[in-house]
Parts: C-alpha cells; sequence; structure tokens
C-alpha cells in the first residue's frame, strides 16, 4: 500500500540528506519525495510518498522521529487531504492530431507551454491519479519526454488549525 508521509524538518544543511539516507540505510524504496519551505522560513515540509505495510509504516515513522532535524511526522495516508503533483509532457503530433492533443491537454485542464513543429509540451497539475491518467491518453500519441514533481500533500480543513498547534510547540 502507497504511504503518504508529510515531514516538517528544521530548514538546515544536511535535513533532507539525512532523511534520504535513512530511506536507502533501511532498504526502504521512495515513490515520490518533494521538499520546500513552509510558511514559517526555519521549518521545510517534506512528503514522501513510499510503499510499505502498517509495521513498515511504523518503522518508517519511528525512523524519521529519531533524525536530529525532525519536528514532526504525520502519515496522511487515512486523512482527509490535498495532494497535488506537477508533470511536463511533451508529446509528438502529427498535422492531423494536433487538435486531438489539444483537446486531451484542455480535458484535463492543462495548459500549452510550449509549442514547435512536431512536438508540444504541456503542463498538467492535479491528483497522482490524475497525471497518471493524463499520461495513458497520451501514450498513443508518442511521449517524447516527461518530467514529474513529485506530491505535494497537507491536511485538508479543520485538521491544518489542529496541526498548526502541534506544530509551533
Amino acid at each position: 500500500m502507497k504511504h503518504t508521509i508529510s515531514l516538517l524538518v528544521e530548514n538546515r544543511f544536511g535535513a533532507f540528506d539525512r532523511v534520504a539516507t535513512m530511506f536507502s540505510g533501511k532498504g526502504f524504496n521512495i515513490s515520490s519525495i518533494s521538499i520546500g519551505e513552509t510558511e514559517i522560513n526555519e521549518i521545510s515540509r517534506m512528503t514522501i510518498v513510499v510503499s510499505g505495510e502498517d509495521q513498515v509504516m511504523e518503522q518508517i515513522e519511528k525512523q524519521l522521529n529519531r533524525l536530529i532535524d525532525t519536528i514532526k511526522v504525520v502519515d496522511l495516508t487515512k486523512t482527509e487531504r490535498c495532494e497535488r503533483e506537477l508533470a511536463l509532457i511533451t508529446v509528438n503530433y502529427k498535422p492531423g492530431t494536433l487538435e486531438e492533443v489539444k483537446n486531451v491537454c484542455d480535458i484535463f485542464r492543462g495548459t500549452i507551454v510550449d509549442i514547435c513543429n512536431k512536438s508540444l509540451t504541456m503542463e498538467v497539475t492535479g491528483p497522482p491519479a490524475k497525471i497518471d491518467a493524463i499520461v495513458n491518453v497520451l501514450m498513443p500519441y508518442g511521449i517524447k519526454e516527461m518530467a514529474r514533481s513529485g506530491t505535494v500533500a497537507i491536511r485538508r480543513g479543520e485538521q491544518v488549525k489542529q496541526a498548526k498547534k502541534e506544530y509551533v510547540q
């Protein structure tokens, strides 16, 4: 089962490296990882997507909590959350298929960010399942290149107020 972990760490040199080293040292495979500053400059949020059984996830949480820079570890898998990913996808087109590819982009609420004689690049954001879906639809046209940002996720609604109190303490 895939788990989405939100990890708040002190925004210091080496924090990311210590997390990545912990995962590789324990033999855990990361599906996605993204990191960026939060609304508090001294704190960064990592969103890590990893596969594993509940027992493995408990072990991962314990290991992450032991790291020196860790402030808070939350498994968002079973909570209400906002989850997004960004993809840039370059697709081949022929004169007769350009409109079809543009329509696919529109259906998925994407934006064309570059176009040339034989290919176009689109930007699509949404939950990982939406990105997977557009990739599947575009495969027959010929995907030349693709870059995905990895998942970013935060809690939804009222959960945020409680979480904010926990982080600040």
